[in-house]
């Protein structure tokens, strides 16, 4: 039975998974309300008579959770709660026949390259205007901002290429206008985004491009920060450090996702690279740009990984010293090519591995944290909460990073603004400090 009455023309979008996908959302939106729908993300009201979920696919847990999202809102639906509910995203691209079988009340299953389809669905337009337009569900001074799609790389491990394709680059040009766009409504901070930002060019341009495009985005009115996240190792395009040393509103920061350092963990991983190689690349970004943050993400109890080879992975990470790191237990994903292997660590010996390295890196960013006391930064205020403006260095990426807390009782900042900051204690990933300067 209905216990309120829904509103026939408003659509719940719920976003699971990765920054791409709330790009993917964003956009979906900005279509929906170009079609005179009211849409809102993860609303709270209980009042859609559509719900839309964007799900996840890419490792066991974030499967988990697109599953129990969509027969929360299957079953909302059989109550009378709403009216439609359609599913889309990585995990409905890849296993739609499955979905299809197991939770048939779903009004419609969609792939991640299907908007225009799903929106016919809905008796509404793809507008191709509207490229490049998005209703943020970020706060409106940072944006999540996509410059390619799909991947060619043939990690092991990875499923991404079955859900999302080969690599395509946006041009150049369709990513300066909505840059400008999202600068014109008040968006500050763009953090680069896409499977694979180092490949970016190769398709449209013949070469890498990565810094050509650098160059443009960091020339639009507005734009204070440039943020670049998942850069492969190989093939790294040293150029694009030139450009971030050049270009002062590109951050000094870049997430490099590194997986492993062990020759035969990296050989079976397919990532093309070397022990070596990896320590080489590090050096050469570190000598180059001595005050970068470097963030890395790694797996624990990939196929065949050995005491030995995670004993080389903790002794790596001790002398790296990476500013920022995660860390995924090992996920055996099927009609990957790492799912010829047995999945042979087991799952208490993967969560230890997993532990054993945050419980490093713990340590290591307690100690780097504590050498920042006394300094005083830059810092783009995103929120307050109880009693404390909370904000991020250039160093500092919202959700995955370190975060500066100031007190609000005794400094006074705008949200969505800079302030300079003098750090004036630091925790394990939090710092502490007061405003020097509210003036950009």
């Amino acid at each position: 039975m209905k216990t309120k009455t829904l509103k026939k023309n408003k659509v719940n979008v719920v976003t699971l998974g990765c920054s791409k996908n709330i790009v993917d959302s964003e956009v979906l939106m900005g279509q929906l309300k170009a079609n005179n729908f009211v849409v809102e993300h993860e609303s709270e009201s209980n009042d859609s008579s559509i719900v839309i979920i964007n799900t996840c696919g890419f490792i066991d847990n974030a499967k988990q959770e697109s599953i129990d999202t969509i027969i929360q809102y299957a079953n909302a639906k059989e109550a009378g709660l709403v009216d439609k509910v359609y599913v889309t995203g990585c995990l409905s691209e890849r296993y739609k026949p499955d979905l299809e079988k197991e939770i048939p009340n779903v009004d419609g299953y969609f792939g991640t390259r299907e908007l225009p389809r799903l929106l016919k669905t809905l008796k509404a337009d793809y507008k191709h205007e509207l490229v490049g337009e998005r209703l943020l569900t970020t706060p409106h001074h940072y944006s999540y901002f996509k410059i390619a799609e799909g991947c060619d790389r043939p990690c092991s491990f990875c499923a991404i290429p079955l859900m999302r394709g080969g690599h395509v680059s946006r041009p150049i040009e369709e990513l300066v206008k909505e840059a400008k766009s999202l600068a014109a409504k008040g968006t500050k901070e763009l953090m680069l985004i896409a499977q694979d930002l180092t490949y970016y060019g190769l398709d449209l341009y013949k070469k890498r491009n990565l810094s050509e495009l650098l160059k443009q985005l960091s020339d639009v009115e507005g734009i204070e920060w440039i943020r670049l996240h998942y850069a492969f190792p190989g093939g790294f395009p040293l150029d694009v450090l030139d450009v971030m040393k050049e270009r002062k509103n590109i951050c000094n920061y870049l997430d490099m996702p590194l997986q492993h350092i062990s020759d035969s963990m990296l050989k079976s991983m397919r990532r093309g690279t070397t022990k070596q190689k990896t320590i080489d690349l590090v050096n050469i970004i570190r000598d180059k740009m001595p005050d970068i943050a470097l963030r890395t993400t790694l797996i624990a109890g990939y196929p065949g990984e050995t005491e030995q080879d995670h004993q080389e992975m903790l002794d790596w990470i001790e002398q790296t010293r990476f500013d920022r790191l995660g860390i995924f237990a090992y996920s055996h994903e099927e009609n990957t090519h790492a799912y010829s292997l047995k999945d042979n660590v087991p799952a208490k010996v993967k969560q230890a591995r997993t532990e054993a390295v945050m419980a490093l890196q713990q340590g290591i960013s307690l100690e780097l944290n504590q050498k920042k006391i006394g300094n005083t930064y830059k810092v783009l205020f995103d929120k307050k909460e109880g009693d404390f403006f909370i904000g991020r260095t250039e160093f500092d990426s919202p959700e995955v990073d370190n975060e500066v807390l100031v007190k609000a009782t005794e400094n006074y900042v705008r949200v969505g603004d800079f302030a300079n900051v003098k750090i004036t204690s630091a925790e394990d990933y939090d710092l502490y400090g007061e405003v020097n300067d509210s003036s950009r």
